[in-house]
């Protein structure tokens, strides 16, 4: 996906994607929540704590 497919799912602009990306500011809890939901995995799994169960 695109950095500005993934911003309209955060319902951000392309550019603060790209900040969040690349370090140069903070992930918001929210949006966290966001591409747990859209990706449907679990938020251990996101965060690389727990395998994904197939």
């Amino acid at each position: 996906m695109t950095q500005q497919q993934i911003a309209d799912v955060l319902g951000t602009s392309q550019t603060m994607y790209a900040r969040y990306e690349r370090g140069a500011n903070e992930l918001p809890l929210r949006h966290f929540v966001t591409l747990c939901q859209y990706y449907k995995v679990s938020a251990d799994v996101m965060l690389g704590l727990k395998k994904q169960e197939k």
